[in-house]
Parts: structure tokens; sequence; C-alpha cells
């Protein structure tokens, strides 16, 4: 780090701290990084094109302020904004704002992406600079965030990486429901590969691409063409093989393709919605191929992970949120990654138009406007409010720390009525009852059991509030 670019930011620290507030100097401002001075033109880092827009949006007059006060009227500034955060192989690889400023690594990237070689008139894969593997440089281990519900898919991945062909997780299928990490994991695991010491060809095909390919080869009378090529790949990453089912011909030709690879010690990964056992229209000899290797489920991220993922993107965006807003997406979106991470683009989108902070209340309404049908559904909130009318009390009371009597049994009829209407996790109905533990979940969904179980009463009020939520759930 140029010390000249050091001494210079910090100055212009000491003027923008005089002009913004304590959470937007460090949200904003502390992230940054000095990168050099070339004359009067003060080049910064900045962690991703987002804050490089947030900056110019928010705090351009600031920026020209402080740049003005420390250099001189002549005083510019550019950004030098991370786009590729890179690997142990690599640099980060950044780009320069204003625009103008070539970067002979973009240069090298727009000619490799280039290449628009038909694969199939290729006669071998001598000329592979040319060819493309179809991975998102995006897709990597360090971004795949590793928890309980993913621990074994991941550690076989990393072995599949480090030693491709040569373990026994050959095939190596992984399989789980929508947006849990399938896609993210097996091109991690091609990245890892193709940008590792060994000089191997790594592709990665969706199997609809596999099938489309295969029925133009022919089509067009190419077939000894298209079987030469998956013949000659290293590494083949097929997504979504449940797509084959009920296509015979191509199966057929899978399986040859198969076959020679797995014979040559190539690496074979696979992704499934379901696990091979529950795949219909494959044919069995394909079916019993695929258990030769691993086979690993992906499951629903739990709490710890939710959170760690929030953070993790918060990070690779260069920017932090409060605690409170990351609890609150963690607890609120307990579907699956794609889900969670839809809903922190919209946060940060809505934050970047609307020119405002992050914030608890942000995220709330960020959350009603994306969840369907929130007001019809049978919610927490709703269960809350409905036990607070019933019982004559506020919902403030619910999520209070009193311990009087009437609150708590009214408390912990919510509670039980959440665990019954809702898919709330029982961490997240504490969550909602005042950041409860949720062993207190447990112990009032028990006691409600038990009072049921020895008051009339008590027991037909229960039947009487339940009548609601029945007809709102339908």
């Amino acid at each position: 780090m140029n010390s000249e670019a050091t001494a210079i930011w910090t100055e212009c620290l000491r003027v923008i701290e005089k002009h913004v507030n304590e959470q937007s100097f460090s949200t904003w401002f502390k992230p940054i990084t000095p990168a050099r001075i070339d004359g009067s033109v003060l080049t910064i880092q900045v962690p991703s094109q987002f804050f490089y827009e947030w900056l110019e949006d928010n705090y351009v007059d600031v920026l020209k302020l402080a740049i003005k006060t420390v250099i001189g009227a002549n005083g510019r500034l550019e950004y030098a904004v991370v786009v590729d955060k890179g690997n142990s192989h690599n640099q980060p690889y950044m780009v320069s704002f204003p625009q103008g400023v070539s970067s002979p690594a973009a240069k090298k990237k727009k000619e490799v992406l280039a290449g628009s070689h038909n694969p199939f008139d290729l006669s071998s894969l001598d000329e592979e600079t040319t060819l493309q593997s179809n991975l998102s440089s995006n897709y990597t281990f360090s971004s795949f965030i590793e928890g309980d519900c993913n621990r074994l898919a991941r550690s076989a991945g990393f072995a599949v990486a480090n030693k491709p062909g040569i373990t026994s997780f050959n095939p190596l299928m992984v399989y789980g429901g929508v947006g849990l990490g399938k896609t993210h994991l097996v091109q991690a695991i091609g990245n890892e590969i193709k940008n590792g010491p060994e000089d191997k060809f790594v592709l990665y095909v969706s199997s609809e691409k596999f099938v489309n390919q295969f029925m133009d080869s022919i089509k067009d009378g190419n077939i000894k063409s298209f079987t030469n090529f998956y013949m000659q790949v290293d590494v083949l990453i097929i997504d979504d093989i449940q797509f084959l089912a009920g296509k015979g011909r191509t199966q057929e030709m899978f399986f040859h393709i198969f076959n020679h690879l797995h014979q040559n010690k190539k690496q074979i990964v696979m992704t499934s919605d379901c696990a091979p056992k529950d795949l219909m229209g494959l044919e069995e000899r394909l079916l019993s191929r695929f258990k030769w290797g691993l086979t690993a489920d992906l499951q629903m991220p739990d709490f710890e992970t939710r959170i760690a993922i929030i953070r993790k993107k918060m990070q690779s965006e260069g920017i932090t949120i409060p605690n409170n807003v990351i609890e609150y997406l963690a607890y609120t979106v307990d579907t699956n990654v794609r889900e969670l991470e839809g809903v922190m683009i919209s946060l940060i989108a809505h934050a970047s138009l609307n020119r405002v902070e992050i914030s608890l209340d942000l995220a709330k309404t960020i959350m009603k406007n994306i969840v369907k049908d929130i007001e019809t559904e049978v919610s927490i909130e709703y269960i809350q409010q409905s036990c607070s009318e019933y019982y004559g009390i506020k919902v403030e009371e619910l999520k209070a720390k009193t311990r009087k009597k009437e609150i708590v049994i009214a408390r912990q009829v919510a509670m039980y009525f959440s665990k019954e209407f809702t898919n709330h996790s029982l961490k997240s109905i504490g969550y909602h009852f005042g950041g409860r533990d949720h062993s207190t979940v447990i112990h009032a969904v028990q006691s409600v059991n038990d009072l049921m179980e020895t008051d009339t009463n008590f027991r037909n009020a229960i039947q009487e509030q339940k009548k609601q939520f029945k007809i709102r759930s339908y």
C-alpha cells in the first residue's frame, strides 16, 4: 500500500468524519482502503460495485469536499472496485471508475470469454483455451457456507476437487430441494479443479442442455463429434440429472459416456432434486452406476447457518447491517438459501434506491412485499393479535418479561398455536416472543397440553380459539 496515499486518505477521513454520522462513517468509509496517489489523483479501493454506486449516490459531495480540502482544487478521486476476489492462485480482479482506465486483466478476460467455437467442430480438446467450462466465478468453496445441513456434501466435494477421479467419490451425486445450493457446490468443485495445478478441462452442463445438444447432433448428423467431445472431458458436472427421465436414446448415450469417463478415471459430478432410489423414469443400469460413488444430500439451512449466509453476503457486498436485522431475516426466511439471498438483494436495492440506511423497519417492509398473502395466512403476528384480544391484554405484554399469571397463560397459548399453525421453528417462535429460548416454547406447549387434560374450561377455550385459525388456514 502506498504510504503517501495512506496519509492523504487518513486526512480525508478526518474531514469526512465531521460531516456524517457515526454509523454511516463506520459502514461506508472504514471499509475503504487507499490504493495509490498519482499526482493529484487519489485512487481508493472499495469492496463492490454496489458500494461504489452507494458512495456516488449519497456521499459524493462529502468526498469532493474532503479531496478538495486535503489535495487542493485540482484533486480528483478514482475508485478501484473489486469485481472478483480471486482465490489462492489469483489476485483480485478489479475495475476502475470513472471508466477509461483499461485493465490488462479485464482485456484478457474478454478475450477468453470471446471464444465462440462450436465444441463439436473440434477434433480434439487441444484448443481448450477457446472452450468455455460454463462455470460462474461467483461459485467457490469460500462463498459456500458450511453447516450441519450440508457438511457431508461440502466435505466430499472438497475431497473431489483436490483429487478428481482418484477418490472413491466417483461419481459424486448431490441431491436436495430447490434453492439449497446444489449448483453452487458442484460449480465450486469445478472452479477449484479448473484453477488448480493440474491441466484439466472441466465442463459444467445442465441435463436439459445435454439433451438439446444430443438431439441437435442427431438432426445434424454429427453424433460421432458429440460423443468424441464428451469422452475427452476430464471433469463432467451435469446438473439436474432427473431431466433425463423418459428420454431413452439420451440415457443410452449418457450411459456410454459415463462408462468411458469412469473407466478412464475422469471425475463425474451430478445433481438431482431427489435421491437416486427415488428417481423415476431412469434406466436401472444408470441408477446402479449413480450408486457407485457417494450420494450426499443438502437440507434446509438451520438458524445459525442462515445467520452466516447473511453475514457472508453482506460482507461480499462490502456493507454492514445491524445484528437485529440479520437475526430478523434469519428467523423469518427459513425456507431455502435462494429465497434468503433474494430477500437480501431486495433489501440492498430498496436501501440504495430510496437512499436510506438498512434498518429493521425497512426489512419488515420488504418482507411484507415479498411474502405472498402474508395478511391472509396464519402468521405469528396474527396469532399474537388474536390471543391478546381474547385475553384482554396488549401484544407487547406477550413479548415482555412480566410473570403475571394471566399474561404467562396467554403467552403460552400463543406459543402453542404458533407451533401448531405455522411452519416456524421453535427458535423462530421464541424470537417473536421477546427473544425467548426454544426451550421456553417447548415448556409452553407442554404446559398447554397438560392444562387441557386437567381443566375442561381451559380445553373448551382452546378449542374455541382454534376454530378461527383453522378457518383462516384453509
